[in-house]
């Protein structure tokens, strides 16, 4: 977008005080994305925040099928901007000054946590690009026997419901005077 169209249909220039990106930095085109949010945000403390979320975290039993899953499985369908979000952006350029209280820009770590059934797990990775990218490509990748090791270490301890741990890892920081 132009800065005239960001005019047009953001803002104006040095008004706005929160940017705000989720799961998605890792698609822009950074320096030009940057450039927008330096004109966009108010001199000197317009700030930026960032986040993504990394693969879910359930016990010991479950993460040991998902790991293989995610990282053997599912990395030939994988987008490779995605490999950003295991470096939890760490490895972006982030040319932001720290926020007041903070002597670095991140990332921070925060954990959601969702109460989830096996039918529900096995939904949010069907959401999964990869495992939309290796569908239209003809590969299942919740096989069968996948499923079943799912299964085996998801039910092992009796309880339905596990609480579903989601990292979500913050990169945040202020304009300044740029």
């Amino acid at each position: 977008m132009s800065m005239s169209g960001l005019e047009q249909t953001v803002s104006t220039q040095s008004s706005v005080d929160l940017v705000t990106i989720a799961q998605a930095m890792h698609w822009f085109d950074l320096h030009a994305f940057y450039q927008q949010v330096k004109w966009i945000l108010k001199k000197p403390d317009g700030a930026i925040a960032a986040w993504c979320y990394t693969v879910p975290e359930v016990n010991d039993s479950v993460d040991s099928v998902l790991n293989p899953f995610y990282s053997i499985d599912s990395d030939p369908y994988l987008e490779p901007q995605l490999k950003l979000i295991d470096d939890k952006y760490m490895s972006i350029d982030f040319p932001f000054e720290p926020v007041e209280g903070a002597d670095h820009t991140g990332p921070f770590k925060f954990v959601a946590e969702k109460l989830m059934d096996l039918d529900e797990y096995f939904t949010y990775l069907r959401s999964w690009s990869a495992y939309q990218t290796a569908k239209t490509k003809g590969v299942e990748l919740l096989r069968d026997d996948m499923i079943e090791s799912f299964k085996r270490d998801w039910n092992e301890d009796g309880h339905d419901q596990k609480v579903v741990k989601f990292p979500v890892y913050l990169t945040i920081g202020k304009v300044g005077n740029a």
